[in-house]
């Protein structure tokens, strides 16, 4: 029953990804029909970004009000009704508003599936299940590529997508039962019995005051930030200062997520001689080992070894925070620091690439592997200091 229960959180971790990459492969065909700027997208990403950030400081309540498998059968049902809304709008303002389901469906279960991974499952288990999340991304544009290919319009892709939530949120509702039984302790895992429910939840203030909790959030906002902005910009990056050609250059963004997936699995592996620590160090060398590719002057391929060890590093590192939260912080604390380290993320995401665009468009766009170093040193040593102030309980966490 254990591993019936892992199949379909595996399967609630692709459905995170599927919608993630859809709008961005979707934008270039919606926003002439809603007679709207190119740049409106940004208002629905960042709509979407906040109902997250809310439902990802919400998640500690709700998760001990509700149970970790009613809030992810409410999340991918929440989800699957804005997908099908999104398919239904007809004007920009109703795309507003279907993008508020869409974020807050995404926070609180993100927030809750992680924790519920790290209190009874290996550090393996979380490489391979953000290797599913990468699936998931991948599917979706591929899906929505496959609807505009066949001339159903960008409707019918978001449609797909949004019937396969249906369906998932069926099976996360048939699989209720599951998340009731008692579990074995796997060994490694932090603890198996997650906190009593009749806890009260902690609140922001008491999760700052906690030692650590502000380094992870920072090392956390860092993070993301540094994955975002490399999506976001790598392209333009090779395209306008290192004079590929834009479709080669476009080509290469997949190749990131490619890079996270495929590191993601191989972590997975990896995770079983090293612990948690060690997984974020490495995977940070990495990260700094691309940068500086980027920066050596020459051929335009070094700069794709570069984003390539970039995409390699980053596979580790978000995964493998989370793992170790409840190491860090006890397994009664572990559902509101992560929350509170999602918000954080969603914060990066949020603010940081858009920065950059500003840097890009008023200096040059030349700064990316500055910024990127920039962000990468912050998040060491953010992360040195969490180790310091709140070291891991016992290095057993494989």
């Amino acid at each position: 029953m254990t591993h019936l229960l892992l199949a379909v959180i595996y399967m609630a971790f692709i459905s995170l990804g599927l919608p993630d990459s859809l709008l961005g492969s979707a934008w270039p065909s919606m926003y002439p029909q809603f007679n709207v700027p190119v740049s409106y997208a940004g208002f629905i990403s960042m709509i979407i970004a906040a109902g997250t950030i809310v439902s990802s400081l919400q998640s500690d309540r709700l998760t001990r009000l509700l149970g970790t498998g009613k809030v992810t059968a409410i999340s991918v049902g929440f989800t699957a009704t804005a997908l099908l809304g999104f398919s239904m709008s007809h004007s920009f303002w109703l795309l507003c508003v279907w993008a508020i389901p869409y974020g807050l469906g995404a926070g609180s279960v993100d927030a809750a599936l992680n924790n519920y991974v790290a209190l009874h499952y290996k550090s393996r288990h979380m490489s391979w299940l953000h290797c599913m999340w990468g699936v998931g991304a991948t599917v979706g544009p591929s899906l929505m590529g496959y609807a505009l290919s066949q001339q159903q319009g960008w409707q019918a892709g978001y449609r797909y997508i949004g019937f396969i939530q249906i369906v998932l949120t069926a099976i996360l509702l048939l699989s209720l039962p599951l998340w009731k039984l008692p579990r074995p302790k796997e060994k490694g895992a932090a603890s198996a019995s997650a906190a009593p429910a009749s806890r009260q939840a902690l609140s922001l203030q008491q999760i700052l005051k906690i030692p650590g909790a502000k380094a992870v959030m920072i090392c956390f906002f860092c993070y993301c930030a540094l994955e975002q902005t490399t999506i976001l910009w790598a392209s333009s990056y090779l395209t306008l200062y290192k004079g590929m050609a834009a479709e080669t250059a476009a080509s290469f963004a997949s190749t990131f997520f490619i890079g996270i997936t495929a590191g993601r699995a191989i972590s997975g592996f990896i995770t079983m001689k090293l612990h948690d620590t060690q997984m974020i160090r490495l995977g940070q060398v990495l990260i700094a080992l691309g940068i500086l590719c980027m920066l050596l002057p020459g051929a335009s391929w070094l700069s794709l070894v570069g984003l390539s060890l970039v995409g390699l590093g980053c596979a580790p590192i978000y995964p493998c925070i989370i793992h170790s939260t409840p190491a860090h912080f006890g397994a009664e604390r572990s559902q509101a620091v992560i929350g509170v380290q999602m918000a954080s993320a969603y914060v990066g995401t949020c603010l940081m690439p858009p920065l950059f665009g500003v840097i890009a468009n008023t200096i040059t766009v030349s700064l990316l592997p500055f910024y990127l170093l920039i962000i990468l040193v912050l998040m060491i040593v953010m992360h040195e200091k969490l180790n310091q102030q709140s070291p891991l309980s016992g290095h057993e966490h494989h």
